[in-house]
């Protein structure tokens, strides 16, 4: 206890830990769908821990990149093993990040008190977007290079400022190692600080409001005599026990990918990846990997050269303006209640809908446009038919949440 005080003395840790884990008091009906928050953390701190080890043996150097990798993985003591650790990380992800965010749309949590908490998530999920794609330059694997190539092109088809914005972002007038060392730079150092800093802000943001619940009740609006919540339970020890174990499982089914399918068929490492970058031989089918496939199938969704500017101007604007729908939702949403329990079947309707949506645009992302890979149309019209649901979805949200019929929420948890 002496050190304790003596730290306390000079850093309010005790304060700390009672004010976020101790003290801090959770709805006691959180559910299977509530992991998700501290499992992306755990995968946080993983990808840090990871990335910083492969940066001790990592060159970014156009010449010498691909073969520090494949030193990597084949000299360095457990080399292999952290590779892996990091390039099946970042599709865990995204696994873990996808389902918190749909977890909040199931139960309101972008709703008032926690619009801001919403936002900052959404900021949080941008900057892993960017970090992932300039993570995946860095092996200098055929496929890295001409994904980046491709992806970098698509700033150019902004008007007036797209060609010199994607110049600056290669830092030359092709990718080259001028545009690896931007990206490893990016990736290394400011993306991470920036993460970090957005997650703090957002568990601050968090335990300022208190947590949601699947019944989507206020627990602080009814408290015990000594001034705690009745319907809550303090973090710590109930939820971190709870978490640890979700923790557990989801390790072990981490590494089991890790030890026995790192690749997962193509969809978390590429076979072309295998393979140096070789500005002379493209890859069959150019396509980012699996998690930013649904917003690349809206881009190429959008074939129509008759429109102002072609067919690849909108086709940016619509991909930009899908991930951009997603921070306007806490005013979309005119629901009388935060939780799908009680909302009606308007809601639950096109909640379904557009998750079955998604999902179908991430797969169609992977495929070659002009064929036939689900059922009889062709993969652009799917995808077309999926750009259309996946705007409605937020576009007629506010007519659809206002008119739904709900039931009156409780006043305590269930």
């Amino acid at each position: 206890m002496s050190l304790i005080n003596w730290i306390d003395d000079r850093f309010p840790l005790s304060k700390v830990w009672n004010e976020h884990m101790a003290q801090y008091y959770a709805p006691k009906n959180f559910n299977f769908w509530y992991y998700f928050g501290a499992l992306s953390l755990v995968v946080l701190v993983l990808q840090i821990v990871t990335g910083i080890i492969l940066t001790m043996h990592y060159k970014p150097d156009a010449d010498l990149a691909f073969a520090s990798v494949e030193y990597i993985m084949r000299d360095v003591p457990a080399g292999w093993f952290v590779r892996y650790l990091h390039g099946v990380g970042a599709s865990m992800f995204f696994l873990v990040v996808y389902l918190h965010m749909f977890r909040a749309m199931l139960y309101g949590s972008h709703r008032k008190p926690r619009e801001l908490i919403w936002l900052l998530g959404m900021v949080i999920y941008v900057a892993l977007m960017a970090e992932a794609f300039f993570g995946y330059l860095l092996p200098w694997g055929n496929m890295s290079y001409w994904g980046a190539q491709v992806i970098i092109s698509l700033f150019g088809a902004i008007p007036v400022i797209g060609e010199p914005l994607a110049e600056w972002i290669r830092g030359d007038f092709v990718v080259s190692d001028a545009t690896l060392n931007r990206f490893f730079a990016f990736h290394v150092i400011l993306l991470p600080l920036l993460l970090a800093l957005l997650v703090y802000l957002h568990i601050v943001a968090l335990h300022k409001v208190g947590s949601n619940n699947p019944d989507g009740v206020d627990i602080k609006k009814n408290k015990d005599k000594d001034g705690n919540p009745v319907d809550g339970v303090p973090f710590h020890p109930y939820y971190t026990v709870k978490d640890t174990f979700g923790i557990a499982v989801f390790m072990t089914v981490f590494l089991g990918i890790v030890f026995f399918v790192p690749e997962f068929g193509g969809w978390f490492l590429e076979k072309d990846n295998f393979a140096p970058a070789d500005i002379l031989q493209t890859p069959p089918d150019i396509v980012p990997l699996w998690y930013l496939t649904p917003y690349y199938s809206i881009l190429r969704a959008v074939t129509f050269e008759w429109l102002p500017g072609g067919a690849k101007l909108w086709g940016v604007i619509a991909m930009g303006a899908a991930i951009v729908m997603f921070f306007f939702l806490p005013w979309l949403d005119r629901a009388k209640v935060r939780s799908i329990r009680y909302r009606g079947w308007m809601y639950k309707t096109a909640l379904t809908i557009f998750a079955v949506t998604f999902v179908m645009l991430g797969y169609l992302g992977t495929k070659n446009p002009g064929h036939v890979d689900l059922f009889v149309f062709e993969n652009v019209i799917w995808a077309q038919i999926g750009l259309v649901l996946y705007f409605a979805f937020f576009l007629l949200m506010p007519i659809y949440t206002r008119f739904d019929p709900t039931k009156p929420e409780p006043d305590r948890v269930g």
